[in-house]
């Protein structure tokens, strides 16, 4: 009896020893696989320049998207441009930008029909027809609006649209989450696969003023431009989730 009380002393000795053992191996994966999140984190959070680059939307989903970050909290004015490329011929979002008091504080969708483009800011919106939106081609999109006026203009290849009223007296404030590839419902979420983008996005800037017509020119003409102190294509931070490629951009000349 004595010997049979010593192995299970044994036992019992070995059993705690080797959970010990366990326990620690998996405190050290955890905290291996910390290490490496905020790794990647730190590397995707680095501005890079993406110069002849293109984000790549493949299919359409309502997870997949990129978010463009910056640390700008007050807008009284706003202009964005990019250009893009798509086959879509249902309602998709260009350019959403969201903040806690407002998910659609500044965006810009392209409605189902073929001639319309929407822009809404702090939650009001116009829409702009008769834009020549062909499928199957690069377009060259800008648009801008200034919280004193009240104004909104939409700049598609080169051609301005009408300058219409849309809010006036109340700039775009708090954290805002800027996403291409999808519509934000809510503050960086609820995302409608039916209102995604598909297709391919370059070229994407950001200013917190107002651009004068030459200005907007030089960016559609892709001359020497003033790049946007929002966001800068030529030093971008962001994050990709889901299914979305950076590839080098797709031209129709070649040298």
């Amino acid at each position: 009896m004595a010997l049979v009380g010593l192995l299970r002393e044994d036992d019992a000795i070995y059993e705690e020893a080797y959970f010990k053992q366990v326990t620690a191996l998996q405190d050290w994966c955890q905290m291996k696989f910390f290490i490496l999140l905020v790794v990647l984190t730190v590397c995707t959070a680095k501005p890079q320049d993406l110069s002849g680059k293109m984000f790549t939307f493949p299919q359409e989903t309502n997870t997949a998207h990129v978010k463009l970050n910056t640390s700008m909290e007050d807008f009284r004015a706003v202009s964005v441009c990019f250009r893009s490329f798509t086959d879509l011929r249902r309602g998709h979002s260009l350019f959403s930008l969201a903040t806690p008091s407002a998910d659609n504080d500044f965006l810009i969708f392209k409605l189902p029909k073929e001639d319309e483009i929407q822009l809404i800011a702090r939650n009001s919106n116009v829409d702009f027809r008769g834009q020549n939106y062909k499928l199957n081609t690069w377009h060259s999109v800008c648009s801008t609006w200034n919280a004193t006026s009240g104004l909104g203009q939409l700049w598609l290849d080169g051609e301005p649209s009408s300058r219409k009223y849309m809010n006036s007296g109340s700039n775009i404030r708090g954290r805002a989450i800027i996403i291409l590839g999808q519509e934000q419902d809510s503050h960086g979420g609820a995302f409608d696969a039916q209102q995604s983008f598909v297709g391919m996005m370059s070229d994407v800037h950001m200013w917190d003023c107002v651009l004068s017509p030459c200005e907007i020119q030089r960016f559609m003409d892709d001359m020497n431009f003033t790049p946007g102190n929002v966001l800068n294509w030529n030093a971008l931070q962001f994050q990709t989730v889901g299914r979305v490629l950076l590839e080098n951009k797709q031209t129709n000349y070649c040298y």
